[in-house]
């Protein structure tokens, strides 16, 4: 479609969400006459959902930018089943305490970007246990499972890749695309909702949805995916050397998650103006054409527009300054990532591996022996090569803490826990 109506589809189509629209032109015009409530689902496989899930967050809030309601259904129910699309292995079972816990943790993001009060659009958080934990198996069966043929089921990719592979996927996995169908179909009777939204990787269940919502009556469905993100050197979204990016600020300081986004590379910082900051499109045009040195400030920008929107604008600008410090000045900032250490144990000496591990710039010993050996490591800013080497309370600046640094961004204070 060269140009859409609603302002909704068009903020999408110029900031590059969109990915395919299973009807353009119907889901425009809806769009352009009336409220739509549009939802997306979120398993909630840990504690904190991390970067590679913001694409779709932002989808929510220009939804609702643009006058119209968001959904985020919390996968209360379909967590305990897990979703197979393009797994190589079937999820780990959890329990539904766990379960339980991670929607209590994940809800602190939403607020950040989607607003719970606003008068006609007010966003709607719902968990989808409050129909499947109670559904009759039997009555499921007959009622909706008539509807889903199993030739068409073993069609989509997301199934047909895991079978070509030989690897197994069980009946329950088997059943996640019937309860994501059946999730679009109660949330068109409970709250009209028209719209469904993902990643594209959910396209096969999505249209699942619409097409089990036509044969149970409810009014014409839609979907709407968005590009699966990766940088424009191939890596996946979400994730860096050290682990997962995670959203909660208690598993990933506000200082890394500002250093995240100052490290992204040239090529991907004007697609990453556009889909992860609010910036006006002008704006963005105009970041876009700055070239040479001068990119690493628009590069800054992006980190601290990214990181207001989900930390707050005062905890943005404090890790930009801490990194102006650490990076400009040389000095040393209390605001870096820091580890307490008992004194105890500090006054004893820990091995050099282990700190690095402990500090969480290394998942393994093995992994913190490489970056020793390939003189990445430093202690105060000097360089360390003794991969045995032990570290104690001799270690301590006058400034209290020790400085321990894995290459020419990653920084974490040591300190001496009482």
């Amino acid at each position: 479609m060269s140009e859409f109506k609603s302002d909704f589809l068009r903020t999408l189509k110029e900031r590059g969400f969109i990915h395919q629209i299973s009807d353009e032109s119907g889901l425009d015009d809806l769009f352009a006459k009336e409220t739509v409530t549009a939802y997306i689902g979120y398993d909630p496989t840990a504690s904190s959902l991390h970067v590679g899930h913001l694409t779709q967050i932002m989808m929510l809030h220009w939804l609702q930018a643009t006058g119209h309601r968001p959904i985020s259904l919390m996968g209360g129910g379909t967590g305990m089943v897990g979703d197979p699309s393009f797994k190589e292995e079937a999820r780990k079972l959890m329990t539904i305490e766990t379960i339980e816990q991670n929607i209590a943790s994940i809800k602190t993001c939403f607020s950040n970007y989607l607003d719970y009060d606003r008068p006609a659009t007010a966003a709607l958080m719902i968990n989808n246990a409050e129909w499947l934990r109670s559904l009759n198996y039997l009555e499921f069966l007959r009622d909706v499972g008539r509807h889903f043929s199993v030739n068409r089921m073993l069609s989509f990719d997301s199934v047909k890749t895991r079978l070509d592979r030989e690897q197994s996927l069980s009946f329950l996995e088997f059943n996640y695309m019937i309860l994501q169908a059946y999730d679009f179909v109660e949330l068109a009777k409970r709250y009209d909702c028209r719209l469904q939204m993902g990643g594209s990787d959910q396209w096969g269940n999505i249209v699942n949805g619409i097409d089990l919502g036509h044969r149970m009556g409810t009014p014409q469905l839609y979907a709407l995916t968005s590009p699966l993100l990766t940088t424009s050197s191939g890596a996946k979204m979400g994730k860096s050397a050290s682990g997962a990016v995670w959203l909660n600020a208690d598993l990933l300081p506000v200082y890394d998650f500002w250093q995240y986004w100052r490290n992204t590379e040239d090529a991907d910082v004007p697609r990453f103006l556009k889909l992860f900051t609010t910036l006006p499109m002008d704006e963005i045009t105009r970041l876009s054409a700055i070239g040479g040195s001068e990119l690493n400030e628009v590069k800054k920008i992006l980190a601290t527009e990214v990181t207001a929107i989900l930390h707050g604008r005062p905890a943005a600008e404090q890790a930009a300054e801490t990194a102006r410090k650490t990076f400009e000045e040389g000095s040393l900032s209390e605001n870096l990532p820091s580890v307490d250490i008992p004194a105890t144990e500090l006054d004893g000496g820990i091995g050099l591996l282990s700190l690095i591990v402990r500090a969480g710039l290394a998942s393994s010993n093995g992994e913190a022996r490489r970056h020793v050996q390939g003189g990445a490591v430093r202690i105060n800013d000097e360089a360390v090569s003794d991969e045995r080497k032990m570290i104690g309370s001799g270690e301590i600046t006058a400034d209290g803490v020790i400085k321990l640094s894995l290459g020419k961004k990653k920084h974490i204070l040591i300190r001496r826990a009482a």
